[in-house]
């Protein structure tokens, strides 16, 4: 079930006159009461006039006439979409880009844009219509006495007709009045609705904002419990003559609905742990996102192949709604052979298996073998969930991995236990590692290192993490280190910390910023085994190198701690800012630069690097290819970069 909502732009929005001069009464749906107009003294005519000067007025409002009442052609032959060449070109100016948007959208004139068939007589009919059709494009922004001026010209092969708009002064909200009654009358959410509107007295109507006050009114109510909730009174009312419009809704909430009963119809794992899926309780008020965020709790689980989490009828005498769960196993065993490619990685390949089912209690196990131009990797994982087991586990692991990381070479053997847990909008795992790592240095030596890591990091949720992880911020922090006293070959402290973040601009624009800090703490560097230095470069550090080449060179075997080049670093900075821009059909343009390196002394200079990318964007992810040429080091060549981001 998904309770998600998509609201088109709003194209068209009509305006009825009622019967008695000078008032306005924006059409209701078909429940909605139309409000009774208040008598005015203004004639007819003017209020006409005022509202929506007709083609030729002394309002200000000029057409040309058309010579002949040609019939227009059929337009059943244009069916939305443009071709490479349009036959008529509509510059509207003067007002935004949303307005002159929704200006276009409305004429008549655009569903004959692209026909071949028109005569001059035609097209200028046409956009003498598009005068008085693009003044009432200009009600639902608040707009009801535009003076519009149209000019009608001819450039072989193609007409270009002009709408110069004047707006005028805007129809303000005088009087905002939204009640809440009934039980939920007091209900903070609710009341909180009005307050947070665009619709408040002294601001330009706008059409859009007064519906969208209605659907939340109703939406949020609904979410609340208030399943039997109306909207007895739903009025806007707009005076042209003076210029104010008058808004009144009034929701009256009805009982708040309670869980009722739950049934629930499975055999594949323990009650008990099947309830740390539920997103609800009896007794609790009723909520369809619980409903919809249990389904897809228990359809991520892993644990069965079809779920159905099913409200039953409301009883409105007890307010309550009973839940149904019916769930069914999963096969047991699950394969899984991939190949891929990555600019980083090279051509890769992996082998896993699943066991997801491997007792009633919903214990895990994954086996999975990987490899690739860098990497060799084989690995076991034991997973019991605990908490909330949508989110939090205690995991054992066992890995053999073998990998070249910038000029070194790592050999390793990794025995890890951790427990993950949620804490509000943020994860945290605590762990504890037993490494064996072989380092190999460009110069054949070798360097054996026996450490026991215990360490702590936290990583930022999305807002739902149940609907997608598709969030505009994602922040990773973790401190580790190996004492010592504890019986390691090397005793250090080692902290890291990675941001993105993307914001709207104006319209189609975003800009990215994403970050990289890291540092150590270390009697001797030369003690570190790799995997525990710092290296950059690569599709989501400082493109324009390859992965961990920075810092640049090749002799990580050294006791100075002035740059350890190709060694990797104690430290490590990075920072990129990306332009992006919405082209079309889920298209996004960027330019990008990105800065940092890896290193001992922070005095060391950073790389940089500059480039252009194209990006596609998925519902739950966005996939770009990049081209990035590194300007801080001569005689480079310009590199491809692949990076996926759910940072959207």
């Amino acid at each position: 079930m998904n309770f998600r909502s998509r609201w088109p732009h709003m194209t068209r929005t009509l305006v009825a006159a009622i019967g008695c001069a000078g008032v306005w009464v924006a059409p209701a749906s078909a429940q909605d009461p139309v409000a009774e107009p208040t008598p005015s003294t203004t004639s007819p005519a003017s209020s006409t006039a005022d509202a929506a000067p007709p083609a030729g007025s002394a309002s200000g409002t000029t057409s040309t006439a058309p010579a002949a009442t040609e019939p227009l052609p059929d337009d059943s032959k244009s069916n939305g979409k443009r071709r490479a060449k349009e036959r008529i070109e509509i510059d509207v100016r003067g007002v935004s880009d949303e307005i002159a948007d929704n200006v276009r959208s409305y004429l008549t004139l655009s569903r004959y844009a692209a026909r071949e068939d028109l005569t001059d007589p035609q097209v200028r009919r046409l956009a003498d219509r598009a005068v008085d059709e693009a003044a009432d494009a200009l009600r639902p922004f608040g707009y009801y006495a535009p003076h519009i001026r149209s000019r009608t010209t001819r450039d072989e092969p193609k007409w270009i007709v002009r709408l110069n708009i004047d707006t005028g002064p805007p129809v303000k909200m005088r009087e905002v009045d939204v009640r809440i009654e009934g039980p939920g009358a007091q209900d903070r959410e609710l009341n909180k609705l009005a307050r947070a509107s665009s619709l408040q007295p002294g601001a330009r109507l706008n059409h859009e904002a007064y519906e969208s006050l209605k659907a939340s009114l109703m939406r949020t109510a609904r979410e609340r419990g208030y399943l039997d909730a109306t909207l007895n009174r739903r009025e806007l009312i707009v005076n042209p003559t003076d210029r104010t419009a008058d808004a009144r809704l009034t929701l009256e909430t009805g009982g708040r609905y309670e869980f009722g009963a739950l049934e629930v119809e499975q055999d594949v794992i323990d009650d008990r742990l099947l309830r740390g899926f539920i997103r609800f309780a009896p007794g609790q008020p009723y909520s369809p996102s619980a409903v919809a965020n249990t389904q897809y709790a228990l359809e991520d689980s892993n644990y069965f192949s079809l779920v159905s989490v099913t409200p039953g009828e409301r009883d409105a005498d007890t307010l309550t709604v009973p839940v149904r769960i019916h769930a069914e196993p999963i096969k047991r065993d699950r394969y899984g052979v991939g190949a891929g490619y990555g600019t980083d990685t090279g051509i890769r390949g992996q082998f896993t298996w699943d066991n997801r089912r491997v007792n009633t209690h919903g214990h895990r196990m994954r086996a999975e073998l990987t490899a690739s131009e860098l990497t060799y990797e084989a690995a076991a994982r034991y997973i019991v969930p605990v908490g909330d087991p949508s989110l939090e586990k205690l995991e054992f692991s066992l890995a053999y991995i073998n990998e070249e990381i910038g000029d070194l070479d790592s050999e390793r053997v990794e025995l890890t236990g951790g427990l993950t847990q949620v804490f509000g909008r943020w994860q945290q795992v605590l762990f504890l590692q037993l490494k064996d790592e072989t380092t190999g240095f460009p110069d054949g030596t070798e360097d054996n290192a026996l450490l026991l890591i215990p360490g702590i990091s936290y990583a930022s949720l999305p807002p739902n993490f149940l609907t997608g992880w598709v969030r505009d911020a994602a922040y990773y922090v973790e401190l580790s280190g190996s004492p010592q006293s504890l019986g390691s070959d090397a005793s250090y402290l080692r902290f890291y910390a990675r941001a993105e973040r993307v914001w709207g601009i104006s319209g189609p624009w975003y800009l990215r910023a994403r970050g990289e800090l890291g540092t150590s703490w270390v009697d001797e560097f030369s003690a570190l085994p790799a995997s525990q230095r710092f290296f950059a470069g690569g599709d989501r550090s400082v493109r324009g190198f390859a992965i961990n080449e920075l810092p640049l060179g090749n002799t990580g075997n050294t006791e100075d701690t002035g740059s350890d080049e190709g060694g990797g670093g104690e430290n490590k900075l990075v920072g990129s800012l990306e332009l992006e821009r919405d082209i079309r059909d889920n298209f996004r343009g960027a330019v990008f630069f990105d800065v940092g390196n890896a290193f001992n002394d922070w005095s060391t200079p950073l790389e940089y690097s500059a480039g252009i990318g194209v990006r596609f964007k998925l519902p739950m992810l966005m996939i770009g290819v990049d081209v990035a040429q590194a300007l801080s080091e001569s005689g480079m060549k310009p590199r491809f970069h692949l990076n996926i981001t759910q940072v959207l």
